[in-house]
């Protein structure tokens, strides 16, 4: 009779048994934690009660064992282990319920409840699993397996060879966002091979299903495992539709050609203009990266595109985008962009080139904690068409009409602007010295000409431009006893001209080709904040004041003005020493900024903050008043002695609602001329945002009629992943609606879908409406496609 000999049972404690099995020589050493040891010397065969090892053991590749029972049936040379099973073996983990190990076999056993986690962090889950003593080839029944990475693979049996490829039969593909809730879509497939080495999965009879049902069958494909993050292979293709150039599908395939570059090819077969074939190169290098991306077009119909631009046979972009760290604080780099015309981008909108826009620059920073310096070389491309009926800019009573031909010529090429600024760390005078650098060069062909009421303007002049700026700034906080702040500061500004070739048309401008102009000033800010304190709270209550003295600006309108041509009077600018945008206008004159700014602060977190005030003129020319080579009258609510009033509230409850404004108003009869109003918050599943604009009639700007409107966007969750979201751009003056748009999607870690549809009349007058329908899928893992039609 075989004699088997069995671990005796120690009452209800739970005893462990712990095993050590060494891989390559069959050896197993079972040790009892218990008051008795049972020890087996797999050599001799022996049993010692007494718990003394008689033979060495080799434990370079240790397994470690941990069961409630423990039998050996010495006969048979099977080892049957029971009762919570634990095997640890070389960063592989196996539970179960019990585990026969047949030593003359080699194989390994697994019955009831089996959990084996594997060194990647996979885990198997099964009821029956056979496993070589190696762990590197076996069988399993009816099992399931988890990654890391949130995928599952699901199969009625499987088979595992060479510890690399799994097989699973009657085989199910999934992500999901928890182990107990698994994604709306899945992978049912005839086989399933996962080959380790490859790192890649192979699909064979695959059906796709949303929902529990079938969408589409191929019969073979194959995707690379979870775990890589890149990998050559076709990605989701993508179906397109635009009227001018037909049906068709984006095919792009990736090539991972190294760990440090890659490339991405795509063809896009249009049924109306041929294929659109695109290039995207990307590389890292040992200290930046750069990329570099192409789309050619041979068009089979270009007069679809008659009127414009696109109507050409052979059209092309290219853009190339790179960034590079010189040294721990300097670092340079360029996006370019050239097009064979403006359209390319606008009739191929479906189409990603790179970082692809209008503007194209090289630039060069660098900085430390108290200097920055900035180089950048700027080009522009416009996509603006010209006027189909150009005539000449200049009548016959020499003023300049509004038209708009050779729109390209007329933008111009910065060689370069650079701008510097040092913050310096010694007290001058007990005060804060600081400098602000700027150098501009430019050349524009062709002059960018306007009229307004009969009075000659202009956004840009022909020629070479260049101009040095350099300003200095001194200020200093004093605070006195009883809590009054009085800042005392001062600055100069300089700038010289260099102007080259300049249109002679352009009378305004000086004749000289070197001109100077510079701004000294000195001023005083006044502040008393005033501190009340509350149960629950504090309010301060700041009344500022400051004067500025200056001479008269110099050489307005005799200058070209390039970087100051945007005027925006708020309570944000309001306090600001000189309110020009750029180096090109100086403000002069002796001027005020007179205001109240009130903050209420509960301990809770919520707050409200309030700005008001005016500026005043004092003395000398108003800047404002007197209009530039640009500005035909002044609009900007500071051309009036006494300027406009500006105010601004805005309050935050702290818990998912704030609410903001700023508007000015008219200095004698207190009319809204310019008005912002924007609330956002959060109520439960809805979350919704609303803006309303008012922009008063503005002749210097073009604008001659009051706009204004209203701007609303929500988004409402239904479910726990469903939303429903919308927007909508409402014109309150001629009561139209701009662009509205609704659509409804479903996000979860495994599955994004939405479905939107939207209309545009904000061109041509509205007629015709543009229509957008856009629908997106994104499988995790898988890749994702969309789809865009738009309709007149």
């Amino acid at each position: 009779m075989p004699f088997l000999q069995e671990q005796r049972r120690y009452g209800n404690s739970v005893g462990r048994c712990l095993a050590r099995y060494l891989a390559g020589v069959s050896a197993l050493a079972l040790i009892c934690a218990a008051p008795t040891a049972l020890t087996i010397s797999p050599a001799s065969a022996q049993v010692d009660f007494e718990g003394a090892v008689t033979n060495s053991i080799d434990t370079s590749q240790p397994m470690l064992l941990e069961a409630r029972t423990l039998r050996y049936d010495f006969d048979n040379d099977v080892i049957t282990a029971a009762g919570s099973v634990d095997i640890y073996f070389d960063e592989y983990t196996l539970e179960a319920d019990r585990v026969v190990y047949n030593r003359k076999t080699g194989r390994f056993s697994a019955l009831g409840n089996v959990r084996m986690t594997e060194p990647d962090g996979n885990l198997i889950l099964t009821d029956e699993l056979e496993l070589s003593d190696d762990f590197r080839d076996g069988f399993i029944k009816s099992l399931r397996i988890d990654t890391p990475q949130f995928t599952r693979l699901i199969a009625e049996s499987a088979e595992r060879t060479d510890g690399n490829e799994i097989t699973l039969n009657n085989g199910v593909y999934t992500v999901y966002t928890s182990p107990a809730k698994p994604s709306l879509w899945r992978i049912k497939s005839a086989k399933i091979i996962h080959n380790r080495e490859e790192r890649t999965i192979y699909f064979e009879d695959a059906s796709f299903e949303f929902l529990g049902s079938s969408i589409a069958t191929v019969p073979f494909f194959e995707i690379a495992d979870p775990s890589v993050k890149r990998r050559s292979g076709f990605l989701i293709p993508e179906v397109v539709y635009k009227s001018r150039v037909g049906y068709g599908a984006s095919i792009p395939y990736y090539w991972a050609l190294d760990p440090h570059y890659d490339l991405t090819t795509t063809l896009t077969p249009l049924s109306k203009q041929g294929a659109l074939l695109q290039f995207d190169w990307r590389q890292e290098t040992l200290n930046g990266d750069y990329s570099i991306s192409t789309g050619t077009m041979y068009q089979a119909d270009p007069e679809e595109f008659a009127g414009s631009s696109g109507d050409e046979d052979f059209r092309f972009i290219v853009n190339t985008e790179g960034a590079y760290d010189l040294t721990d604080r300097w670092k340079a780099g360029w996006d370019l962009t050239y097009a064979t015309d403006r359209a390319f981008r606008e009739d191929y909108s479906f189409a990603k080139f790179g970082s692809a826009s209008e503007l194209s620059k090289i630039y060069l920073e660098g900085s430390t904690t108290t200097n920055r310096f900035e180089a950048n070389a700027y080009a522009f491309q416009i996509s603006q068409e010209d006027d189909p009926d150009p005539f000449d800019p200049v009548n016959p009573v020499g003023q300049f009409t509004p038209v708009d031909d050779d729109l390209q010529e007329k933008q111009p090429v910065v060689h370069p602007v650079i701008d510097h600024s040092v913050m310096f760390s010694d007290p001058i005078f007990g005060g804060q010295l600081s400098y602000v650098g700027n150098f501009t060069s430019l050349t524009r062909n062709t002059t960018d000409a306007f009229s307004v009421n009969g009075i000659n303007r202009f956004r840009g002049v022909e020629g070479t431009f260049t101009r040095a700026s350099a300003n200095l700034t001194w200020r200093r906080t004093l605070i006195d006893p009883i809590g009054q702040v009085f800042t005392p500061f001062a600055y100069v500004k300089t700038n010289f001209y260099l102007l080259e070739s300049a249109d002679k048309n352009v009378t305004a401008l000086t004749d000289d080709r070197f001109a100077f102009r510079g701004m000294p000033a000195v001023g005083l800010e006044y502040k008393y904040p005033f501190v009340a304190t509350f149960e629950g709270g504090n309010q301060i209550i700041s009344p500022i004041a400051q004067v500025i003295v200056r001479p008269n600006e110099q050489k307005i309108g005799e200058l070209p003005n390039e970087d100051a041509q945007s005027i925006v009077f708020d309570a944000s600018t309001l306090f600001e020493w000189d309110k020009f945008s750029g180096f090109d206008r100086d403000e002069g004159g002796t001027r005020a900024n007179l205001g109240l700014q009130y903050k209420l602060q509960f301990d809770q977190g919520s707050f409200l903050s309030a700005t008001f005030g005016q500026s005043i003129q004092l003395a000398g020319d108003n800047s404002y008043e007197i209009p530039g080579i640009l500005d035909a009258t002044g609009d900007s609510g500071l051309e009036t002695t006494d300027s406009d009033y500006v105010a601004s509230v805005y309050f935050d409850t702290n818990t998912g609602f704030r609410i903001g404004s700023n508007a000015r108003f008219n200095e004698s009869n207190f009319e809204v001329e310019r008005a912002e109003v924007t609330a956002a918050g959060r109520y439960g599943p809805l979350s919704a945002g609303l803006s309303y604009a008012f922009l008063g009639e503005r002749s210097d700007a073009g604008i001659d009629q009051d706009r204004e409107e209203l701007v609303g966007s929500t988004n409402l969750t239904l479910q726990e992943n469903w939303r429903l979201f919308g927007s909508v751009r409402y014109d309150l003056v001629n009561s139209q609606v701009v662009q509205d748009s609704i659509g409804i999607g479903y996000d979860d870690e495994g599955l994004s879908v939405s479905f939107s549809y939207g209309e545009d009349r904000s061109r041509n007058n509205g007629e015709p409406v543009e229509k957008t329908f856009f629908f997106r899928v994104g499988l995790r893992t898988i890749g994702d496609t969309s789809l865009s039609t738009t309709a007149e």
